[in-house]
C-alpha cells in the first residue's frame, strides 16, 4: 500500500458518506431489502435456539456479563448492550444460514443488524434510525471486503470478524451521532479490534460462531472511544501497518482500494447481498443444487467416483484438509466439508438442518459416498462474482453425469425474492418459536413503522 495518503483517507470518505446519509436518501427497494435481510437473520437467530452452541453460549455470557436491559433475540434473557450483541451475533450466525455479500465474501447482517438493534434501543432513536445504520455497515463492509478479492481466506482470517469491527464501526458511530470526522476516526480504532481466525476449519470448532458478535463488540468500543477524542490512525485502511498491509501481507499489493469507496449512495451493495438457500458455507451452495440436481438420475449403487470441480479461491475452505473434509465430527465441521454436503445430496435429494443432525453425520451411506468425492480446479469459475460450481459422477458402467451451477442460487444474479426469504423465515421459526410468536415477529420486522421506537421492535424479538 502507497503510504503517501490522498487528500481524503478511505476512513474519511466512508465517514463522510455514513454521517451524510439520511432516510430519504435510501431508495425505498433498498429499504424493503434491508428489512427482509434482517428477517433472514432474525429467523436463524430463533432456529438457533434448537441447538446446543446457543445453550452454552448464553449461559457462558451470561455467567460474565450479569444482567441488563438489553434484548437477546428469541430469549427471556436481557443482557448489557455489548453482551447483548455478541450473543445476538452467535445466534445469528450459528448456524451459518446468514446472508453474504458474495464479492466482500462477508456476512455483514449478523454484525451489523445485531450491532444497530442494541444501540438504537439504548439510545431511544427510531426504527429508522437502526435500518440507515444498517445499511451504513452493509455498504461499507461489502466494499472493504471486495478491495481484497478473497485474500482473508487464502491467509487464515475471516473476513466477518475483521471486516465486521469497521462496518460496525460505523453503524454504531452512526447512532451515536458522531460526525465525519469522529466516524473516520472511529475506524482507526476498529483496527486495533479486528479479528478472526479461520483455525475452525481444521477440527471444526465452534469459533467461527463468535466473529460477527465480536465485531460488533469491538465496532460499539471503536464508535464510543472516538465519540471521546480517542485518538487513532487516520490511514486505518491504506497505511503501512494499515488493515490490508497487516492482514495480507504481500497479497495486499493485489487489493484495489478504489473498490472501498466506489460509487456510494449511487450504487446499493445491500442489494447485492446474497441469501442462503442452503445451512452451509455459501461455497457449497452451488454443489448442493448440482447434487441435487442429478439425485433422481442416478443409481446410487453404481456410482464409482464423483469430482467437484471448484474455484480454486474455495480449496482451503471446503476441500482441504480431504480425509477430515470426508468425515465431518461436528454439524459445524460438515458445513464447510464438500464431500458431504455433495454425498448427503446426491443420497437425499435436499440439504437442510436434518442433514446437520447427529443421525445424518453418522450415516455410513453419506459417509462412504463422501469417501468417493475428490475436487479439481474449475477451469471456467467467475468467483467471486458467482460461488458457481459443478458436480461430475462417474458410474463403474462407464458412464459420466454431470450437473454445473454456473451462477450460485441465491447471490445477486440470481436472487431469492423477498417472498421466498419470508418462507425461509417461517420454515426457519418453526424450529424456535410459536407459530403466534413467528407471525408477530414477521410484521414487527416487515410492517412495523418507522417512525415507531426501536425499542419496541426490540421487545417485540426477544421472548417474553
Amino acid at each position: 500500500m502507497d503510504r503517501n495518503l490522498s487528500a481524503s483517507a478511505v476512513s474519511e470518505q466512508l465517514g463522510a458518506f455514513a454521517a451524510a446519509l439520511r432516510w430519504e436518501d435510501v431508495p425505498r427497494e433498498v429499504r424493503s431489502r434491508a428489512r427482509h435481510l434482517i428477517l433472514d437473520a432474525v429467523g436463524c437467530a430463533l432456529a438457533a435456539r434448537r441447538f446446543a452452541f446457543s445453550t452454552t453460549a448464553l449461559r457462558g455470557i451470561e455467567e460474565l456479563a450479569g444482567a441488563g436491559d438489553s434484548v437477546v433475540i428469541g430469549q427471556k434473557l436481557r443482557l448489557p448492550l455489548r453482551d447483548a450483541v455478541l450473543a445476538n451475533g452467535i445466534l445469528a450466525h450459528g448456524l451459518d444460514y446468514d446472508d453474504t455479500h458474495s464479492e466482500g465474501i462477508v456476512h455483514l447482517t449478523v454484525s451489523t443488524f445485531p450491532t444497530a438493534l442494541a444501540v438504537s434501543a439504548h439510545e431511544d432513536l427510531q426504527i429508522r434510525d437502526l435500518l440507515v445504520a444498517y445499511i451504513v455497515g452493509v455498504e461499507a463492509g461489502a466494499r472493504l471486503g471486495a478491495v481484497a478479492k478473497g485474500a482473508f481466506h487464502q491467509v487464515g482470517f475471516h473476513p466477518t470478524g475483521v471486516i465486521g469491527a469497521f462496518a460496525c464501526a460505523l453503524a454504531a458511530g452512526k447512532l451515536y451521532g458522531l460526525d465525519a470526522a469522529q466516524l473516520a476516526q472511529a475506524q482507526g480504532v476498529a483496527l486495533s479490534v479486528a479479528s478472526g481466525s479461520l483455525e475452525f476449519l481444521e477440527d471444526g470448532a465452534w469459533t467461527k460462531r463468535l466473529h460477527p458478535g465480536w465485531a460488533g463488540v469491538g465496532g460499539i468500543v471503536a464508535a464510543a472511544l472516538a465519540r471521546r477524542a480517542f485518538k487513532a490512525p487516520r490511514a486505518a485502511y491504506e497505511g503501512r501497518f494499515g488493515l490490508y498491509a497487516s492482514y495480507l501481507g504481500p497479497r495486499a499489493a493485489e487489493c484495489d482500494l478504489s473498490r472501498a469507496t466506489a460509487k456510494l449512495g449511487e450504487v446499493w451493495e445491500t442489494m447485492n447481498v446474497a441469501l442462503k438457500p442452503f445451512p452451509a458455507c455459501h461455497f457449497a451452495h452451488a454443489f448442493a443444487d448440482a447434487a441435487i440436481g442429478l439425485h433422481n438420475k442416478i443409481d446410487l449403487q453404481q456410482i464409482d467416483r464423483v469430482t467437484a470441480l471448484v474455484p480454486e479461491e474455495i480449496i482451503k475452505t471446503v476441500c482441504e484438509p480431504a480425509a477430515a473434509k470426508r468425515r465431518p465430527v461436528s454439524d459445524y465441521d460438515a458445513k464447510f466439508s464438500l464431500p458431504y454436503i455433495i454425498a448427503a445430496s446426491l443420497i437425499r435429494g435436499h440439504f437442510t438442518l436434518v442433514e446437520l443432525e447427529e443421525t445424518a453425520l453418522k450415516d455410513e451411506q453419506i459417509l462412504s459416498l463422501a469417501a468417493k468425492v475428490d475436487y479439481a480446479i474449475d477451469p471456467n469459475s467467475t468467483f467471486p462474482r458467482h460461488y458457481g460450481g459443478e458436480v461430475v459422477v462417474r458410474t463403474r458402467d462407464g458412464r459420466e453425469l454431470r450437473h454445473r451451477e454456473a451462477v450460485n442460487r441465491g447471490s445477486a444474479d440470481r436472487p431469492l425474492s423477498n417472498a421466498d426469504i419470508v418462507d425461509k423465515f417461517v420454515s426457519n421459526a418453526a424450529y424456535g418459536a410459536s407459530p403466534q410468536e413467528a407471525l408477530q415477529v414477521r410484521k414487527a420486522i416487515l410492517s412495523m413503522d418507522e417512525s415507531a421506537p426501536a425499542r419496541a421492535l426490540a421487545d417485540v424479538l426477544g421472548e417474553r
